[in-house]
């Protein structure tokens, strides 16, 4: 028995363009400090039109039962006869609140419907053409709807279940309408019900847990095929027109429909039980983190009650989604429809019972993961193939911050996922953006406010800086996409927001604090700076905008408090004596959030960026979040090095972690969950800066590929567009790069070759003397040379095809971003390495010189004597080539001490020893014994300039324990850093 499994129908995919409707913001008063010129309200990009300009017919109705409850399950069915197969067969399917559809026995849509709203008042409408699944003769439609009946932070509840659907049928002879109404039958679905224990979904979600008791179901065993006798069911209640309340306009679907495979088996099939376990969950694991609806098959006694649930059900410390099954005698299946996410589904299955099949089926947004990243790190590799995945579990319905305890748009996130996104998948997920920027501009309030997360009905504060964040967004899905008309059409919305800002006495914005005065997780926020950073990126915003939507009125008032910002910002708030940006009053660590967006917004002179990356080196205040900005800051400032040590630094965990997705907070666990897509910086600054895709004009019709690729030697990137496949590949070896960049049609590249400071690079194309000699040469047809600096040789093509470009006489490796260490992010092996996550060998040479929470240092197991002269632990490093060196720093650990003050884990006996390429024997080249306790300080270790590739530290006496170790006994090798130098 199942009440409704189906394998997965031909697509059903139907795209089409929504319009909606944008009404005009009002400006309230203008504050003292807003131009004059703002204060009237702007005029829409394009003329307000209805949701959908084709009527629905008179004859089609909202229908429903009766009554409706929260989480109540509703059957339909209908009879169609057709003269003939038809031609088409486009059918507009409008649902309160989720709906599965089947023809003629089929399942042709999976979960269909979006959350609503398009706006506080109105729902999303499907469209799809159900021509391939109708046929000659009678056809049964089967529809199996799931009314929330709750408010959430992703949907917002009319109050009412109902159904609309409208088929227009062409066949050869004539055409035939079907419509909802009456002519259905209808049938609460009495295997559904509400749970009555356990934990039910946090309040931030609409979704409810799935209850279905088969005893109840049996009698509806087979609804959805032909044939079934429905004779005993009700008529459909009719509950008015299309257009009418509560789901009043009807807006067409901007996204397509989920995608979703057949059933699929679990990764550890084979090792699954065949009968149930009682109390202890069977874990049935999966791919990878995925949107699932997991499914059973299993023989049992009537009323036995079985748990499902994910691995996340806690995720984010608050209960989210789970599901009861209660079996009726024999053999049965059922598959749970609402989804859940997480890395394995967890059955409960009482002893009774015999286990025939546990599978699942995927599904989600359809798009492809189309970008990539690799290079010859596989640390960065790893990075942002786990962005991506985190980025895919974070869409559906729409944007949303984690696929587990809120499911929420908020915009924040949504500015993070945009840019992400455009490095990520192909540009069906564009069209998520689109849905985005329209909801949030339709759920502005009356004075103007926009807040997030929309659509919702439990939820209207304003985040104030995330606002300014996403206007800022808006601008970015233009260049991306060249989408103009899209954010022309919220300039009224955008106008009227920024009006509500007002400037202080300083000639900088004054702060803000909205509903919910909230800038980033963390402490250390230096709010000033973070409110004139993003205002002056919304500012820029609605420049583009303004001229887009024919707003040129506005254009010199925007300006006018722009360059106000600009002229004020650095006067105000640079701090010369902590050679950083610093609020005047601020008592709180320097802000790298801060400092980071002075440079994203273009507010830090070039003169303060070498003090600015000294800030980014050595603060660690940004939650992942802000975080995005601080790489991207690092590599606007051209110091990719830093920008990659820091990644190595902060998301050492994470990568560590067996887990699939990145966090939303540093540390894994408690109140933060473990897949947000906030975290996905490392993915865009890779893409979009390591391999240098950006684009420079709307719609790539410019765009520069400027790879910064720092340490790597090796790299490797496609970057999806809407004019087609840009593809990197670069090699680095000693004074030769190799490039080669494969451009789309349509569109203007300027490549620029890295020459890493080389004073007299040469540059072949094609085997053509492009540029030598400080000059260009004879070029190759469609290629031109249009000058060098001290990092590249540029050149620019309008042409399609692969460009490989040669490069000799480049600068060495020299590592100007090290500070002279050569160590830095250089691999480490050892043979005694406590692999934590905040402890692992690497973070010898991460650049991280103190133990901080997360990133604490190198440590060794335990050894229950000081002495371990018979078996000595060591850590090595490899240089990559062989280089002089003459001396090796240990930085001790630092976040505790021995029971009587001590620094803890330091050696006492050791030797430093060397060995060059190719050799297998070490070489002292330098012995220390009796070292004393460093209490804290930095030790550094000179000797005699030699060759080597290899630098091993090798212990055989050990310091005092720390205070928090479980025993006193227990002696580690413990440190927080480790450089080598060649002074």
């Amino acid at each position: 028995m199942n009440p409704h499994l189906s394998s997965r129908p031909p697509s059903a995919n139907h795209t089409y363009v929504r319009r909606t409707v944008l009404q005009l913001a009002l400006a309230g008063p203008a504050a003292a400090a807003v131009p004059a010129a703002l204060a009237s309200p702007a005029r829409a990009a394009v003329p307000e039109a209805a949701r959908d300009s084709r009527p629905f017919d008179s004859r089609t109705r909202w229908m429903g039962k009766e009554s409706s409850a929260a989480n109540q399950w509703t059957a339909y069915r209908r009879s169609v006869a057709l003269p003939d197969e038809p031609v088409s067969a486009l059918t507009r399917i409008a649902a309160d609140t989720k709906y599965w559809l089947w023809v003629n026995g089929t399942l042709v849509v999976f979960e269909g419907g979006l959350k609503r709203g398009p706006n506080p008042d109105d729902t999303y409408c499907d469209e799809i053409d159900l021509a391939p699944y109708l046929r000659s003769g009678t056809n049964e439609l089967a529809v199996l709807l799931w009314y929330f009946g709750k408010n959430g932070f992703s949907h917002k509840d009319s109050g009412r279940a109902g159904l609309l659907l409208e088929c227009v049928a062409q066949t050869a002879r004539r055409t035939v309408l079907v419509t909802s109404g009456t002519a259905w039958k209808a049938a609460v679905h009495p295997g559904y019900g509400e749970s009555v224990s356990g934990g039910q979904p946090n309040y931030r979600l609409a979704e409810s847990n799935v209850y279905y008791d088969a005893r109840r179901g049996v009698a509806l065993d087979g609804w959805t095929q032909q044939g079934f006798d429905d004779s005993t069911w009700t008529t459909a209640t009719d509950l008015g027109p299309a257009g009418g309340a509560p789901w009043n306009a009807l807006v067409p679907r901007p996204t397509p429909f989920f995608r979703h495979s057949g059933l699929r088996t679990y990764a550890n099939q084979s090792d699954l039980p065949s009968g149930g376990t009682g109390t202890t969950p069977i874990a049935a694991v999966l791919p990878s983190n995925l949107q699932v609806t997991p499914y059973l098959k299993v023989d049992a006694p009537a009323g036995a009650v079985i748990g499902i649930q994910t691995d996340h059900y806690k995720d984010g410390g608050e209960n989210n989604v789970r599901s009861t099954y209660i079996t009726t005698e024999g053999v049965q299946e059922f598959e749970s429809l609402g989804w859940m996410s997480g890395t394995s589904v967890q059955y409960t299955i009482p002893q009774n019972v015999k286990v025939l099949h546990l599978g699942y089926r995927e599904s989600g947004y359809d798009a492809d993961i189309t970008g990539s990243f690799t290079s010859d790190d596989e640390f960065l590799d790893t990075l942002w193939d786990k962005a991506a995945r985190t980025m895919y579990l974070n869409m559906r319905d729409a944007y949303f911050d984690c696929p587990t305890r809120e499911r929420a748009q908020w915009w924040g996130d949504v500015v993070n996922q945009l840019k992400e996104g455009f490095y990520t998948f192909d540009t069906r997920s564009h069209a998520l953006g689109r849905k985005a920027i329209r909801e949030l501009a339709a759920w502005h309030k009356p004075d103007g406010v926009l807040y997030s997360p929309v659509p919702a009905g439990n939820w209207d504060l304003e985040l104030s800086t995330q606002m300014l964040a996403s206007l800022w967004g808006f601008e970015t899905f233009h260049l991306y996409t060249g989408d103009g008309q899209t954010v022309a059409s919220v300039y009224p919305q955008v106008k009227a927001y920024l009006n509500l800002w007002s400037m202080d006495s300083d000639g900088l914005v004054a702060h803000r604090p909205g509903g919910w005065d909230w800038e980033d997780w963390g402490t250390n926020i230096d709010g000033r700076l973070l409110d004139n950073a993003w205002y002056h990126l919304a500012l820029g915003s609605a420049l583009t905008l303004a001229k887009l939507s024919g707003n040129t009125a506005d254009v010199s008032a925007w300006q006018t408090l722009r360059t106000s910002i600009e002229r004020n910002f650095d006067r105000v708030l640079w701090n010369e004596s902590a050679q950083a940006y610093r609020s005047p009053g601020y008592r709180g660590d320097t802000d790298d959030r801060g400092n980071a967006l002075a440079v994203v917004a273009a507010l830090a002179p070039a003169v303060r960026h070498d003090a600015i990356v000294e800030v980014l080196r050595n603060h660690t205040n940004a939650s992942p979040y802000l975080e995005f900005y601080v790489l991207e800051a690092l590599y606007l400032m051209r110091r990719p090095r830093v920008a990659e040590t820091r990644m190595r630094r902060r998301y050492a965990q994470q990568v560590a972690d067996p887990g699939y997705t990145l966090w939303e907070l540093w540390t894994k666990g408690g109140p933060g969950t473990d897949n947000h897509a906030w975290n996905g910086g490392p993915l865009y600054a890779l893409s979009a800066y390591a391999a240098g895709v950006r684009p420079t004009a709307p719609g790539y019709r410019t765009y520069e590929v400027l790879p910064q690729p720092g340490g790597l030697t090796r790299l490797s990137a496609e970057i999806p567009t809407v004019r087609g496949r840009i593809t990197v590949n670069l090699l680095r070896e000693k004074d030769r790069v190799e490039l080669s960049v494969r451009t789309p049609g349509e569109a203007t590249a300027r490549i620029g070759v890295p020459v890493f400071g080389g004073t007299d690079p040469a540059v072949t194309l094609r085997g053509r003397v492009v540029f030598s000699d400080g000059t260009a040469g004879t070029g190759v047809p469609g290629v031109r040379c249009t000058g060098r600096d001290a990092d590249y040789v540029y050149f620019e093509t309008d042409r399609p095809g692969e460009w490989k470009f040669a490069c000799t006489g480049a600068g060495l490796d020299t590592d100007t971003d090290n500070g002279g260490d050569l160590a830095l992010d250089r691999p480490v092996t050892s043979n005694d390495s406590l692999e934590t996550g905040e402890w692992s060998a690497f973070r010898l040479t991460n650049g991280s010189t103190t133990s901080t929470a997360g990133d604490r240092g190198y440590t060794s197991s335990e050894h229950l004597t000081p002495d371990i002269s018979g078996s000595p632990v060591w850590v090595e490093i490899d240089l990559g080539v062989d280089r002089d060196v003459s001396e090796v720093v240990l930085f001790p650990r630092t976040d505790t001490t021995t029971a009587d003050g001590l620094t803890p884990g330091f050696p006492v006996d050791f030797t430093l020893r060397t060995r060059q390429s190719g050799s297998t024997s070490t070489v002292v080249a330098r012995a220390v014994t009796s070292e004393p306790n460093p209490a804290g300080a930095k030790r550094s270790y000179a000797f005699d300039r030699v060759r080597a590739r290899y630098v091993r530290l090798e212990v055989t006496r050990l310091g005092p324990p720390a205070r928090d170790e479980a025993s006193a006994t227990y002696h580690r090798l413990q440190l927080a850093g480790m450089e080598i130098h060649d002074r």
